[in-house]
């Protein structure tokens, strides 16, 4: 039986490039626009474009 994908492709594909722009550098959070540091933000800020976008992805809990 096949297991039910809680994030869509979208989302994970969002992530991705939300990591590899944390990675560069260019990531940057706010309305302060600081860079972004930590994974787990960068994840966060990932999430929260691909929400924007329609992606399927689940609530905040």
């Amino acid at each position: 039986m096949a297991r039910k994908r809680t994030y869509g492709r979208k989302a994970s594909s969002m992530v991705k490039s939300a990591m590899r722009r944390k990675k560069r550098g260019t990531l940057t959070s706010g309305r302060s626009g600081k860079k972004v540091r930590s994974r787990k933000q960068a994840i966060a800020i990932g999430l929260s474009e691909a929400r924007k976008k329609g992606a399927k992805v689940p609530r905040r809990s």
